[in-house]
């Protein structure tokens, strides 16, 4: 499934972006590199960010919980994806961890991976 509009354009991406701003008490300098990481991932595992996000909830009669198939799926997904990044470890760990973070902001909390 290729992006189907700009990156920065899809409803995690932007509650991922604000949760970074809120966190930090500004905007990201870094955030086009960020972007470029999350878009780079959307590539490789054939998802949009939006869907990313949906694959890793579920319903239950309590409500919305995060789907334990899901997280595991793409934070292994992840790994798969940090090991193949050019560059050295700090590169690949930077770009895996963009990732991380645009899940974590969405409220899918996920352990680390490969540490820069």
């Amino acid at each position: 499934m290729a992006l189907t509009k700009v990156i920065g354009e899809y409803e995690t991406a932007r509650t991922w972006f604000e949760g970074l701003r809120q966190q930090w008490g500004e905007e990201p300098s870094d955030w086009e590199e960020r972007l470029g990481a999350l878009a780079a991932f959307c590539t490789f595992a054939d998802k949009d960010p939006d869907t990313m996000v949906s694959e890793c909830l579920r319903e239950s009669a309590s409500g919305t919980r995060i789907s334990a198939k899901g997280r595991r799926f793409y934070s292994d997904k992840i790994a798969e994806w940090q090991a193949s990044v050019p560059g050295d470890r700090a590169a690949q760990g930077r770009a895996g961890n963009a990732v991380r973070s645009f899940l974590i902001h969405n409220g899918i909390f996920l352990q680390a991976g490969m540490q820069a």
